[in-house]
């Protein structure tokens, strides 16, 4: 019985991750849709490869820290594998709520934050406060705000290097030069997305499996946890989030290739370095300000701030509104076990 519970939390895991390379599609495909470097179809395909290779350069780091970093671990399991389940059931169920919420509604919000407001809000009824590991949770509400800064900063100083790079080149020698070099700057920026978002389901895999079943073995990231959250991850990439494309690519300002390569280098090199650091930061949040950061360039209306206002409105509310949903989650669940016994 309890390696069924194991095996379907285990699958739940993997549905999360698929949704969110489904969701997230938008942060590795948007800038080259809407450029017309690629075409949908491969731009998706073209992304869904890098997701997947980063399982083979990208650490595990950030696994780590979702798996010991924002929940005491130990705390959790010494309260059975019952609550372990039902804790980590929950907050993949209220992060996979807010993400289709935030899909429909054509949003770019955090999956990252999306997952650690579940993982905060599912702990909460069983442990308390002191069942939080308040560092991890400081650091990662701290680039919240920092990782749209530096995706903003580097997208911007990439764009104004680029420009100058070329400025006595005729327009047509550009767009053709940074069409090419805009393949490159996607597979960085998809690499990167794999590296830091598979990274967070294989801590929440680690908890499920080292919290129950194998409470006398030491944690740690297995071989297969790596290739089967990049697989999952990539296949979600594959099928990409089109509502969210639109805005990401169109609707927050208007891109030329030069300016594609710029967000997506800028992006993709701020989401890498972090996570050699162990940093879980939102891949959507560090493209937003990337993208922001190029759009300035040309002039403050350039961008649309009012889209841009929508986006950061759905940051604030990801952790609290995915908290709540995994703490109705929580109680529907222990409700539904009592009435069950």
């Amino acid at each position: 019985m309890l390696l069924t519970a194991v095996v379907l939390i285990v699958a739940v895991a993997l549905v999360f991750d698929f949704i969110n390379g489904f969701h997230d599609a938008a942060n590795s495909i948007a800038t080259v849709v809407s450029t017309r470097v690629l075409s949908p179809n491969l731009a998706v395909a073209w992304a869904a490869f890098f997701n997947f290779i980063a399982a083979f350069g990208g650490g595990v780091k950030v696994a780590n820290t979702m798996g010991k970093g924002i929940i005491n671990f130990e705390m959790l399991r010494d309260q059975g594998s019952e609550a372990v389940l039902i804790v980590i059931f929950s907050s993949l169920m209220g992060a996979i709520a807010w993400n289709l919420l935030t899909w429909w509604w054509g949003l770019p919000s955090s999956s990252s934050h999306a997952l650690a407001g579940g993982m905060i809000g599912a702990t909460l009824p069983v442990l308390g406060y002191q069942g939080l590991v308040g560092s991890g949770i400081a650091k990662i509400a701290a680039f919240i705000v920092l990782s749209p800064l530096i995706g903003m900063m580097l997208g911007t100083v990439m764009m104004l290097v680029s420009t100058w790079t070329v400025h006595k080149q005729t327009p047509l020698k550009v767009d053709t030069w940074f069409r090419r070099l805009q393949l490159v700057s996607s597979a960085i920026f998809s690499f990167s997305h794999g590296t830091n978002d598979a990274q967070k389901v294989m801590g929440i895999i680690a908890v499920v499996l080292f919290g129950t079943i194998w409470k006398d073995r030491p944690f740690h990231i297995d071989w297969w946890m790596i290739i089967s959250c990049h697989a999952a991850i990539a296949l979600g990439t594959f099928f990409g989030g089109w509502r969210i494309v639109k805005t990401m690519g169109h609707s927050l300002t208007k891109l030329a290739p030069i300016g594609g390569f710029a967000a997506e280098t800028g992006g993709g090199v701020t989401i890498i370095a972090l996570a050699k650091l162990g940093i879980p930061v939102s891949t959507t949040h560090t493209i937003t300000g990337a993208i922001v950061g190029v759009g300035s360039t040309r002039g403050w209306r350039a961008v649309k701030w009012g889209v841009a206002g929508r986006i950061i409105w759905a940051w604030v509310f990801t952790i609290p509104a995915s908290a709540l949903m995994a703490v109705i989650v929580y109680a529907v669940s222990k409700g539904i076990l009592l009435v069950v016994r």
